[in-house]
């Protein structure tokens, strides 16, 4: 299942595909048998051109292999209940290759959590992964363009450059949002990498 809107002039500029994970998880150990697995898919496309978002999207995605926890639901806002409307994994996968071009845009994500989950989940599930090689971790490019001491997590990295927190923090959807906003503002300051930037995936 996909919800979102503010579908724009798509096809125009540069654009990348700003991507934020939500996946299960526990307060504590993780429950016998259970693996971490994807279970929202927040996507901002930016034009980097025209210096705006052009539109964003929530998929949902349903775990096979872990339940939603009490912890994630107060994490995430999402319950069990939501994430069994979802795509499975591999739908989800194909979503992102088909229709938002995920092997021929570049990608961004804050720090590198989200392309390794997307990595390994590929590769236990035998998904075909949908992205291409070019990734930029925005977290490294901010802390280089701020010239910060330590990497900042996103919510923090918005309070230094002076940008409202725009929905929930630790939704997807919202996150990858918020996150393009921080992309757009490093790219104003003339920071952004012209080709692939620190964390490129192999």
């Amino acid at each position: 299942m996909e919800r979102g809107g503010h579908e724009g002039h798509e096809g125009h500029g540069r654009l990348v595909n700003v991507v934020d994970v939500e996946a299960t998880c526990w307060e504590g150990e993780r429950p016998p048998g259970q693996v971490s697995e994807i279970i929202e898919i927040g996507l901002t496309v930016v034009d980097l051109d025209a210096r705006e978002r052009v539109s964003r999207h929530g998929i949902l995605v349903r775990p096979a292999r872990s339940r939603v926890s009490a912890f994630c639901t107060e994490l995430t806002g999402l319950t069990q209940a939501e994430v069994d409307t979802g795509l499975d994994f591999a739908a989800a996968c194909r979503l992102l290759a088909g229709t938002y071009e995920a092997g021929r845009r570049p990608w961004v994500s804050w720090g590198d959590y989200d392309r390794k989950q997307f990595t390994h989940q590929c590769r236990a599930a035998g998904v075909p992964y949908p992205f291409g090689r070019w990734h930029t971790n925005a977290k490294a490019v901010f802390t280089e363009a701020y010239g910060l001491s330590r990497r900042p997590g996103m919510a923090q990295a918005l309070e230094v450059a002076g940008l409202p927190l725009e929905g929930r923090h630790h939704r997807g959807e919202d996150d990858a949002w918020n996150i393009a906003a921080l992309v757009l503002r490093v790219a104003g300051r003339g920071a952004w990498p012209e080709g692939p930037g620190p964390g490129r995936a192999v």
